[in-house]
């Protein structure tokens, strides 16, 4: 249901990529400007506005328009931004009215990328204003809310941007009206958005949601790529009048041809199309061009995916990889298990027969059976190889590429490591192969934040390499895994956001967790023992019901100002060691509640170690994202069927990458608590 909102009054947002459309009587200005803590604005380059329409997370309308569409995407706005306040000013030259009150109401409302209205907002009672402060959206206790404030400035833009804090509000505002004086030339009114356009905003298919469910221990929602036609995610809106989707495909990738929209309900491509097809696939349908008729195909590109920001390209780029991988082995095994059948057949008919079932004729006959078969087979190999040889270039190319979030531990780009500003949209939690081609690896990207535990399986998981160690090698394995899962976690957040918390009953995890320890990004050393198993849950358990009872009742205001409103990941070794009934139950309920208010678990752990418990624990188990220390095959893609092989994040023998990234991150943290 829609708020009508009166002047001063707020809402809720129910999500963080938002429009703000604005609907007035004749042409205004729009823009956006940024503001800290306390609402001051730093800089010029705080304001989004003609002459400078882009901001991280923001972007608005280049000229004076009856209409405008403003795109939001809060989580993307600078770390130390806590305000948006939208503004509307009355263009000097553009010929109409020079006063709010010669014309009809404003009306501003804030939509989901959907179009659906989450608040609107009518700005009355204003008379020789020409210049207002609509409304403003603001952060609390890290929830979003907008208000409508409805304040005008008679003095016009100048005025309005110097009540902002401003320096130079002037001179930004004559930069403004100049901007806007250029561009009167171009079309005022925004054309009307096809209900296609305004699907693309949505959020489509598994590309959201490799870490959601999609692991049986893995693979991916059959449901959610049935939505999801090209492999990647279709990209939002810059919402500007004029402005269509923001395209930022390759112009060698794209066909002569115009994207044919599937059936309602249905994929682009079915599971098994030819990987020819399935492989060239990109983008919400679109095809690279033949090469084998239009000449040689330009070489692969880093980013070459829809998204608002390269980061979100990248993540959208390796899922359309690993998608085009799937589905390519995919229709390879497909091929390969026709061939047999066909040949199986042929050689049946030939021995139903008595009359050819001996003989120079039945020889004859099944050479020829099994020559097809061959062909087949390499035929099919044929184009597994060109596909994969594509996939395999486009992978050198993008994993250069890749920020901290999802490189690997031997990237360069951590001997540039600082602490970020802003959280990452995804983590990288190793590689994805398949037997087909080794040497061809898909990095592992889970949404953050982590909507789902995970669980580091520390027993004989079956695995070759694991099979050649001893248990105790295993367990310090699964536990040096952890830490790098946890050391990438506090790396990619912003100083503060992101702890964590151990428990070790036993203490056996010290040699593991020395970086944490001696860097300082553990705040607090491992809970040991019972009574520390306990009291650590218990506090933990009791910011959950917290946290939960305060969005709920719609109170988030009111949380205590001294709790910490930073994410928390908790890690378990040795389970069940040290753990009661009670504690268990406390485990259970973090696993399951923990995610949606910031706490997360990561269990390092032998399922059979539990087994005392019986069944109790299963849900337990299955509600976290399985992984192992040692390469293993144990994740299954019912999509497909295919076993991927899973490789975990190793450090280079003998690198001090991992330690030296901790040890920034606990300078930084120090730094922070003075």
């Amino acid at each position: 249901m829609t708020a009508e909102l009166v002047r001063g009054q707020n809402h809720p947002l129910p999500q963080t990529r938002l429009e703000i459309r604005v609907s007035a009587g004749g042409p205004v200005v729009a823009g956006a400007v940024l503001g800290d803590e306390r609402g001051r604005v730093t800089d010029a380059a705080w304001v989004a506005h003609p002459a400078a329409p882009h901001l991280p997370g923001l972007e608005v309308s280049q000229q004076a328009a009856a209409d405008h569409r403003l795109a939001v995407d809060l989580d993307a706005l600078p770390a130390a931004a806590h305000r948006v306040s939208v503004l509307l000013a009355l263009p000097s030259g553009a010929g109409g009215p020079a006063r709010f009150g010669a014309m009809a109401a404003p009306f501003v409302a804030v939509t989901g990328l959907d179009g659906t209205e989450v608040a609107g907002y009518t700005i009355t009672d204003l008379d020789s204003e020409s210049a207002v402060v609509a409304l403003e959206l603001y952060r609390r206790q890290g929830a979003w809310k907008v208000r409508a404030v409805g304040q005008g400035y008679a003095g016009g833009l100048a005025a309005m941007l110097h009540d902002q804090g401003l320096p130079g509000a002037a001179e930004l505002a004559a930069a403004i009206e100049a901007a806007v004086d250029q561009g009167a030339a171009r079309s005022i009114t925004p054309p009307p958005r096809s209900s296609r356009d305004q699907g693309r905003g949505r959020d489509q298919g598994r590309g959201r949601d490799q870490d959601r469910g999609g692991h049986q221990d893995r693979g991916g929602d059959k449901d959610e790529r049935a939505r999801r036609p090209g492999g990647k995610n279709e990209s939002p809106e810059a919402a500007g009048p004029g402005s269509g989707p923001v395209d930022y495909r390759h112009p060698g990738r794209r066909s002569a041809k115009p994207p044919q929209s599937p059936p309602p309900g249905r994929s682009s491509a079915p599971p098994l199309a030819p990987p020819h097809a399935v492989a060239d696939e990109r983008a919400g349908g679109e095809e690279r061009a033949d090469t084998s008729a239009a000449g040689p195909a330009a070489g692969p590109v880093a980013g070459d995916a829809s998204g608002w920001t390269m980061d979100e390209r990248l993540y959208n780029q390796v899922w359309g990889m690993f998608e085009d991988l799937a589905r390519t082995v995919a229709a390879y095994r497909g091929a390969v298990d026709f061939a047999e059948s066909r040949m199986e057949r042929e050689i049946d008919g030939v021995l139903s027969d008595p009359r050819t079932r001996v003989g120079p004729a039945a020889d004859a006959a099944r050479e020829a059976a099994r020559g097809k078969q061959a062909g087949l087979v390499a035929q099919a190999r044929a184009v597994l190889d060109r596909d994969l040889g594509r996939l395999a270039a486009e992978s050198d190319v993008v994993e250069h590429a890749l920020p901290p979030a999802y490189a690997r531990w031997d990237s360069p780009v951590w001997q540039g490591y600082q602490v970020p500003f802003e959280a990452p949209m995804a983590l990288r939690l190793g590689d994805l192969r398949l037997p087909e081609r080794d040497d061809l690896r898909i990095p592992m990207l889970m949404r953050l934040p982590l909507e789902r535990g995970l669980w580091i399986d520390s027993g004989r998981t079956g695995a070759p390499e694991a099979a050649l160690m001893a248990s105790a090698e295993v367990r310090k394995a699964a536990m040096d895994t952890a830490v790098a899962h946890a050391a990438r976690l506090l790396a990619v957040h912003p100083v503060g956001d992101f702890a964590v918390q151990v428990i070790d009953p036993a203490g056996a995890a010290g040699a593991s967790l020395a970086p944490l320890l001696r860097s300082g990004a553990l705040r607090e050393p491992p809970a040991a023992g019972a009574r520390g198993v306990s009291a650590t849950l218990t506090k933990l358990t009791q910011r959950v019901d917290l946290v939960q009872m305060a969005v709920r009742s719609g109170a988030v205001d009111s949380l205590p100002r001294d709790l910490d409103t930073a994410e928390q990941l908790l890690i378990v070794n040795d389970f069940p060691h040290g753990f009661d009934d009670r504690a268990v139950n406390q485990l259970r309920y973090l696993a399951d509640e923990g995610p949606s208010v910031g706490v997360h678990l990561m269990m390092v752990a032998d399922r059979q170690d539990a087994r005392e418990y019986g069944p109790v624990l299963d849900p337990l188990w299955r509600a976290l994202l399985r992984l192992t220390p040692v390469p293993d095959d144990h994740l299954a893609d019912p999509w497909v069927g295919h076993a991927w092989t899973y490789d975990p994040p190793a450090v280079p023998p003998g690198s001090e990458v991992l330690v030296q990234v901790i040890r920034q991150v606990g300078q930084a943290l120090q730094a922070h608590r003075r």
